[in-house]
């Protein structure tokens, strides 16, 4: 049973209202090994479903699971200047097997490029054997200093697309389409809204061309970098000699892209939607979207509750089967604990919908239906309970999205902004600012060294502001675009 404990405002200490809410909530602990996670039976029924959601989006797009293995070769990482700069501070090696010492360590995969596109050079002789459509479900090992549950740890559970294609613009259009596959999972599936774009050079992944970033605000005003895509260029394909024969009969060099999301997710999930009460989970994630709480006070109330209560969920079970909301009900039918108690711990657990039943609701053939996200309760009828429930899922999950979206909005600032004004809002509420930026990095890497903000995107057309910046927000020269400033998790 939940400690029923309140949970600290997230007014008062965002930081360790997170981290109670995802302790308390029971997505994920502590483990043995400092800086790692074990991920709790909800946390991973939210991360099951992610991964189904996301697994039939990739495949509608024309990609392929597989898998490759958790130690790389050291050389590999060598070989690509840029990535091994840029992984070497986070990369696990393996110096010992078997007792004796290897003769060449092995890294713990960080990312799983140089494996892949080592491989795939063995596979690939001809244009015809292009395009490569790969992802694979992994875990992958970054030796984080500083670590927070689901957010940054050691070990993190993620997929990782990786594919080959004969030309440039091949490889540009599936690094924008993938981005565009999160985006639609994020808003569609999350009910959590981003800002899509392009990072700078300092803030792209080691080794690619083009990283292209999904960028969510939590409810503390930061950013989080939900998912990123990434044109790589034919830098690892050269890297690895993975060329192919061109229809003309040249020897070309393939083009790379990659892109992943993580368990990263399920922390940006709880940042996005939940209260002070706890998780509030959007339906289509939620592993349970309806739970009974049945009320009596004799046994004689409870046996007839109960009876009613079961013949409910299989009634919604057959109902599930004949409609696309596939209805997930559970019954809480836990002696000894009063329905007060109940209520608290099924919303610490964010269960988008809750069913309240007792003798008088039977004899007035009603239950009470409360919605998880407002609280709001609304009385149906037993006759139409399927109905009403599949409905109240769908008004939540647009809901929930809408919320998000406002909130990003009205905490987003457009023009008008001064350095000074700009320090102010980093060092307090936070916010999201639209800003001109010059393209140079001395002031990128400036007001990163005074604000702890970063560029996060510079912003797809659709995101950008109707009049466009014309000085930089640093230095006040010209601006030569628009970007997306804030501080990020």
């Amino acid at each position: 049973m939940a400690d029923e404990k309140k949970l600290t405002p997230r007014a008062q200490d965002f930081s360790a209202w997170y981290n109670e809410v995802v302790l308390r909530a029971e997505l994920a602990d502590y483990a043995p090994v400092r800086g790692c996670m074990v991920i709790r039976p909800d946390g991973y029924g939210i991360w099951e479903r992610m991964q189904r959601a996301l697994d039939d989006m990739f495949k509608a797009t024309g990609h392929v699971n597989a898998y490759f293995p958790l130690l790389i070769p050291e050389s590999f990482l060598q070989k690509e200047a840029e990535h091994v700069e840029g992984f070497a501070p986070e990369a696990a090696v393996v110096t010992h097997g078997g007792g004796k010492k290897l003769d060449e360590p092995l890294v713990i995969r960080p990312t799983s490029e140089t494996i892949i596109y080592s491989m795939f050079a063995k596979w690939v002789q001809s244009y015809r054997d292009l395009p490569l459509l790969y992802n694979q479900w992994a875990n992958v090992v970054r030796w984080e200093m500083r670590t927070r549950l689901f957010l940054r740890t050691l070990e993190f559970l993620w997929q990782e697309g990786h594919t080959a294609h004969a030309t440039h613009d091949e490889a540009q259009a599936e690094t924008r389409r993938m981005l565009g596959v999160y985006r639609d999972f994020m808003e569609g599936w999350m009910a959590m809204p981003v800002i899509t774009g392009q990072k700078t050079d300092a803030e792209k992944f080691a080794g690619a061309l083009r990283t292209y970033s999904c960028e969510a605000m939590m409810q503390d005003n930061r950013a989080l970098q939900a998912g990123t895509s990434h044109n790589l260029g034919q830098n690892f394909a050269k890297a690895f000699d993975l060329r192919f024969q061109s229809e003309a009969g040249a020897m070309e060099y393939a083009w790379n892209t990659s892109w992943g999301v993580s368990t990263r997710m399920i922390g940006g999930l709880v940042m996005t939607h939940g209260d002070d009460n706890g998780l509030r989970i959007p339906p289509m994630l939620a592993p349970t979207e309806l739970v009974i709480v049945p009320i009596y006070r004799t046994d004689d109330e409870r046996a007839r509750v109960l009876e009613a209560a079961h013949r409910i969920v299989d009634t919604l079970g057959a109902w599930e089967r004949r409609s696309p909301a596939r209805l997930r009900v559970h019954l809480d039918d836990r002696h000894g604990i009063k329905p007060g108690a109940k209520y608290y711990h099924w919303e610490l657990k964010g269960i988008p919908l809750r069913l309240e039943i007792g003798p008088r609701d039977l004899d007035a053939n009603q239950g009470v239906l409360v919605r998880r996200d407002t609280r709001a309760k609304q009385v149906v009828s037993l006759d139409t309970l399927g109905e009403h429930v599949s409905d109240l899922l769908h008004t939540i999950q647009d809901d929930m999205l809408t919320v998000a979206r406002d909130r990003r909005e009205a905490n987003s600032v457009r023009g008008g902004i001064d350095y000074d004004r700009f320090r102010e809002l980093m060092e307090g509420q936070g916010a999201f600012v639209y800003a001109g930026w010059c393209g140079s990095a001395a002031c990128e890497a400036q007001v990163k060294e005074e604000t702890k903000a970063t560029i996060r995107v510079l912003p797809d057309e659709e995101f950008r502001s109707a009049e466009a910046p014309t000085s930089c927000l640093k230095c006040g020269g010209a601006a030569t675009v628009e970007a997306l400033w804030a501080r990020a998790y």
